[in-house]
């Protein structure tokens, strides 16, 4: 048996901030912005709303979209790097919002590899036979991590939340694979919520996110492609069968970068970057929602889904649709 998506669902906030917005308090334009990420808009939540509220939501959109009910559920993985607290994890919060009372729950921190990683765990129960029915969760709320004085990194991100209801049949998942460098980890962080101690005097504080864009952007640029090589080549499929690409949405330009390394048109890497920014852990799974609902994937495409992040982490997963 193997993992395949038989319903998804997504969340994005209200609120609207585009590039113009940004421009009036921090130093950029339209034009910057969209010439070197692609972006143009980003959705942000309210100080309300949280990453379980929106990952609740797509959860539920999910479920509806797949005709699964709640109790089916055999567990529950939500892939997040901006959890609202330490503890209750986020994945036990929708467990308990959705009913899902006979899950398993728990969050996976990957940063923005994080669905692909979700994806790929639950796809390990299901081939050892101790699951049959999974919700996996992208979600995130970068922006309460974002100095929003800090060029480098207000302009990319958004918040939202993207959800599959997976289950154990003989077609789906064909081959993946998953790494990281944590030698290279400084590249993209966020300053941690243990560096102070009441006994010491110092309260802890949750730093801002940092990120070496240049180091990201090589890293992507040189990683992804090799992912998506390997499992091809471990699964015995030619590049000419995949319909689409799916990727972690964070600029045009690693796409640009990507297509040009493994001679593909830019036709087969699907994008909705310029409205939804980099949501993190939830771009992908946002995206293939878009796409489920308006039609465009049909039973029996190959595709091939891929991220990238923090950690640095990375990974790849081929599957059937």
């Amino acid at each position: 048996m193997t993992t395949r998506i038989i319903g998804t669902g997504s969340a994005v906030p209200e609120q609207v901030v585009t590039n113009d917005d940004l421009a009036r308090f921090v130093d950029t334009s339209d034009e910057w912005i969209r010439t070197r990420t692609g972006i143009k808009e980003r959705r942000i939540a309210s100080a309300e709303s949280g990453t379980s509220d929106l990952a609740i939501q797509a959860a539920k959109e999910a479920l509806i979209n797949a005709g699964v009910s709640a109790d089916e559920l055999d567990i529950i993985i939500l892939a997040t790097s901006s959890a609202d607290c330490c503890f209750p994890s986020g994945a036990c919060e929708v467990q308990a919002a959705i009913g899902a009372y006979r899950a398993a729950a728990f969050d996976l921190s990957a940063a923005c590899s994080g669905f692909v990683y979700a994806l790929n765990t639950i796809h390990g129960f299901f081939k050892a036979g101790i699951y049959r029915t999974g919700l996996v969760i992208g979600a995130d709320t970068l922006s309460k991590l974002i100095d929003w004085n800090d060029r480098g990194t207000c302009v990319l991100f958004g918040d939202g939340a993207g959800a599959a209801v997976v289950r154990a049949e003989e077609k789906g998942i064909l081959h993946m694979t998953m790494g990281a460098d944590g030698t290279r980890g400084d590249a993209l962080e966020c300053g941690g919520r243990t560096t102070g101690n009441f006994l010491t005097g110092k309260k802890p504080e949750l730093g801002y996110m940092t990120m070496d864009g240049q180091e990201v952007f090589k890293f992507a640029v040189k990683t992804v492609p090799e992912a998506i090589k390997q499992v091809l080549e471990e699964s015995g499929t030619d590049i000419e069968e995949i319909k689409y690409f799916i990727l972690h949405q964070a600029n045009y330009r690693i796409f640009e970068s990507i297509a040009k390394r493994l001679k593909i048109p830019m036709e087969k890497f699907p994008t909705n970057l310029e409205r939804f920014g980099n949501t993190s852990g939830a771009t992908i799974p946002i995206l293939l929602d878009e796409m489920n609902r308006e039609g465009k994937l049909q039973r029996g495409d190959k595709l091939i889904l891929a991220g990238f992040g923090a950690g640095l982490t990375w990974g790849a997963t081929l599957l059937e649709w």
